[in-house]
């Protein structure tokens, strides 16, 4: 290649796209209701398109390869020589109950490494096609970004399975371009990525959101050298921590680190902590935490951004174990009952919308103000909960529930890890976020949640209900379910899978039509801004059966008084003197 020309190619600025702001909750056997491993993961985004991805799993023809994209832009980057066998993946869990999920905490841009061959969501799409554990998708993370390269910005996975959940925190090592005279190209000296993982202790619980939440560790537990591919120590039982062999030379070689080895931590030197780190990310954090561990308001200052000193702890111990449910309910969390519930000041309007529409930050005389931004968002693709079951076979143990859109209006349908393909409605590639169709599971549910957010606080309470009546009926079915598809398996294992293809296509397929007919009925009932009256969701008629009985709610007082206040007289209705 023309030296002139490859320069000019490698040279060009990399430009920045909107963070991909998610939030993720991990959740250890011994801190569940059930004795499962959970994560929970979302991908909030403007441009990403809300389906539940499936990967075939099984023997593979020689030369198969994945081909690795930048999530960002789609740009194609390696192409990656499979193995001659993979798992199969439904989302983010492979059939053998490993489970994977993310956040972009983002850290130092200079190192983004503009010559990398795999992505974040290449790592993790790989490591599940062939780790058979938790351990093992951390290995595979690590040796595909030293062969090819880390083209993102910093992340953090959740990654669990029966036994374990661990949080891995990675960042790239920047670009520094060296010329080779013998081939004409330049490569990359710094090729490669820096991270740490950590094993939560089993009965805590973690989270994470858009920042580095690993500090200091113990630097003698798990030492691995990429380099070397020395992973000997990976799967003996005493081993909590695992990091790169130079996670802490890097960052002394960068100018990031100068004090002694005790005293490094991953999240203070690859992604300081600021007031926007804190207020936009560690606060998702502290309000699922305080929810189920005592004394969590000594972080409140430190999670509103007033002091950056009070660090929160990776991981709590909870008062009591978690459910599914509970993992649902935290995703639909916009910080309601503090003083920072986004329903409770005027942004809201007079219908308590929990949305602030983007840019999160904006100017005013010279100063800067932002929204608040919480775990339910308006603009999530999609979002999950897993479930890594130890006492079954991993088709059946797996499960993820998987929600469409905003989490707070959307449903958690449950997809075991042994389906044979995504429901129709759900699929990879029907629809896309420019192309409209009808049916498809994220269309018919943003149609649903724009509704709701034109009058929030009216409408909310019939999608709730649905909501109610669906995620309830599948938690009823699962244990009949779970039961069925055992006998099967111990049977005829393929058989087994039949069952639980049938169960959740059907389950995920009748979503989208129970969520149309919702549409149906919002429509109906808030036409025009007035409610008709309704039971049992049966429209009211006067005594001739032809007209609805309409009412017109009133705005509230507060609003009202505010227009009152703003316009002065403006709107003063003047009454006509009598004789």
């Amino acid at each position: 290649m023309n030296k002139k020309i490859t320069l000019a190619v490698l040279s060009i600025t990399f430009f920045t796209l909107p963070v991909l702001a998610c939030t993720s909750y991990l959740v250890t056997p011994g801190a569940s209701v059930d004795g499962s491993s959970m994560i929970s993961y979302a991908a909030d985004s403007h441009i990403r398109y809300g389906e539940l991805y499936f990967f075939e799993g099984g023997p593979k023809a020689p030369g198969s390869y994945f081909q690795a994209y930048y999530r960002g832009s789609h740009k194609p980057l390696a192409r990656i020589p499979l193995p001659d066998h993979t798992y199969q993946v439904v989302g983010y869990i492979n059939e053998k109950q490993v489970a994977i999920g993310e956040t972009t905490f983002g850290g130092h841009s200079e190192l983004f490494d503009t010559t990398g061959g795999v992505d974040y969501t290449g790592l993790m799409q790989l490591a599940l096609m062939q780790a058979p554990t938790a351990r093992d998708a951390i290995r595979i993370i690590g040796e595909l970004t030293d062969e090819y390269g880390y083209y993102s910005m910093g992340e953090s996975f959740s990654i669990a399975d029966p036994n374990e959940v661990w949080i891995m925190e990675i960042i790239g090592k920047g670009t520094d371009l060296q010329y080779d005279p013998d081939t004409g190209e330049y490569y990359n000296t710094e090729k490669g990525a820096v991270w740490v993982a950590q094993r939560i202790p089993d009965g805590y619980i973690s989270a994470h959101a858009n920042h580095a939440r690993i500090m200091t560790f113990p630097k003698a537990d798990g030492v691995v050298s990429i380099t070397n591919r020395q992973f000997d120590k990976l799967h003996e039982p005493g081993i909590s921590v695992i990091y790169a062999h130079d996670v802490i030379d890097f960052a002394r070689r960068k100018g990031y680190f100068d004090d002694e080895d005790a005293k490094f931590s991953f999240s203070d030197v690859y992604a300081p902590i600021d007031f926007g780190a804190a207020r936009f990310c560690e606060a998702r954090v502290w309000s699922m935490f305080k929810e189920v561990t005592p004394g969590m308001d000594q972080y409140m200052d430190y999670a509103m951004g007033f002091d950056l000193t009070n660090r929160m702890p990776l991981y709590v111990k909870p008062e009591r174990k978690l459910s599914v449910e509970d993992l649902i309910n935290f995703k639909r969390d916009y910080l309601q009952g503090t003083d920072f519930d986004l329903s409770q000041d005027i942004g809201a309007g007079p219908w308590g919308k929990p949305y602030r529409w983007r840019p999160l930050t904006w100017e005013i005389d010279g100063k800067t103000y932002f929204h608040e931004r919480t775990t339910a968002t308006q603009q999530t693709a999609f979002s999950f909960i897993t479930q890594s079951r130890k006492d079954y076979p991993g088709p059946i143990g797996g499960i993820i529930w998987f929600g469409i859109d905003d989490a707070n209006t959307s449903v958690y349908v449950p997809m075991y890890a042994g389906i044979r393909k995504a429901p129709d409605k759900f699929r990879e590639g029907f629809g896309s976020i420019i192309e409209y169709e009808d049916d498809a599971a994220f269309w018919v549910f943003n149609k649903v949640a724009h509704l709701a957010y034109l009058r929030y606080s009216l409408k909310i309470k019939d999608i709730q209900k649905v909501q109610a009546e669906l995620e309830n009926s599948f938690r009823q079915f699962l244990p009949a379910i779970d039961n069925e598809a055992l006998e099967l398996y111990e049977k005829d294992p393929e058989q087994a899978k039949d069952f639980l293809t049938s169960f959740s296509v059907s389950m995920g397929n009748y979503t989208v039509e129970r969520w149309q007919e919702l549409f149906r009925f919002l429509m109906v009932k808030y036409l025009d801004g007035n409610i008709k009256k309704e039971e049992d969701g049966k429209f009211l008629t006067n005594q001739w059966g032809k007209y609805p009985i309409v009412e017109h709610p009133e705005y509230p007082e507060w609003w009202l008084r505010t227009i009152v206040e703003l316009t002065g007289d403006k709107y003063l209705y003047i009454e006509e003197e009598q004789d």
